[in-house]
């Protein structure tokens, strides 16, 4: 029963992956996420509703305009495609429960969050900040305690300090969404940003091998290798923190 709702939950979620590319693409720029109606971003010219199926209409259309046959970016269905999956996963993860509502909320906030960075390199604090308040209430009225406080704050404080001392590689971004990420995950959130960390390592060294010490110049977005390292906090964190306590004794 819950995995056949879980699969059903793939087409809304397709469709809430279709509303946060509109998040993704206007929150930066301030405008309304509800009107005026989709566009193309190079000709203005209004998406029609055959042309706005989730993957489905990208593919159709060979990733053009139908108007101006401008390329339309791979993000679109990435992001349809990712947060659908995790919505599933969510539920197959948590099961029916407030707990799964709450991890899928999260996951689409760092879906979002990725897909700006990713575009536009900020992460947007009118995402970010409701998303982490949002969430810090849930759990602690779900899982009353004070780790999820202790965790928001002490996450954000960490990647303050990481900021402080290399500027050019951390931003104030960043140190918003570890409010988010410790919010929700609470003692497995150290997980959350080794793992974030060391996938990040992965391009720099691809960059510091092709361009030496100019690459010191070239900016990573972050935010999308912090929720990486979240997603696999909060699927496998726990798992994790155990076998280090276990470990440990």
């Amino acid at each position: 029963m819950q995995a056949a709702f879980a699969a059903a939950l793939l087409a809304p979620g397709l469709a809430l992956g279709s509303f946060l590319n509109v998040v993704a693409a206007r929150v930066p720029l301030r405008q309304s996420v509800i009107k005026p109606r989709s566009s193309c971003m190079s000709c203005g010219a209004a998406i029609a509703s055959r042309d706005n199926v989730p993957v489905v209409s990208w593919l159709l259309l060979r990733g053009h305009c139908r108007s101006c046959a401008a390329p339309i970016s791979w993000r679109y269905p990435a992001v349809e495609v990712m947060t659908a999956l995790l919505v599933v996963a969510c539920v197959w993860k948590f099961g029916l429960s407030p707990d799964a509502l709450v991890a899928a909320g999260f996951c689409t906030a760092l879906v979002a969050v990725s897909a700006t960075d990713l575009e536009h390199r900020i992460v947007p604090n009118r995402i970010v900040l409701p998303a982490a308040a949002a969430v810090l209430v849930a759990q602690t009225a779900l899982h009353p305690s004070l780790e999820w406080t202790a965790a928001a704050l002490g996450a954000s404080l960490f990647l303050f300090a990481a900021a402080l001392a290399y500027p050019a590689g951390m931003g104030m971004g960043d140190v918003k969404l570890a409010l988010l990420l410790g919010a929700m995950l609470g003692r497995t959130v150290p997980v959350a940003l080794m793992a974030g960390m060391i996938a990040a390592l992965v391009p720099s060294i691809v960059l510091f091998a092709r361009h030496g010490a100019k690459a010191r110049k070239l900016a990573i977005p972050f935010a999308p290798f912090l929720a990486l390292g979240s997603l696999f906090a909060l699927f496998a964190g726990g798992a994790v923190v155990d076998w280090y306590l276990t470990f440990l004794q």
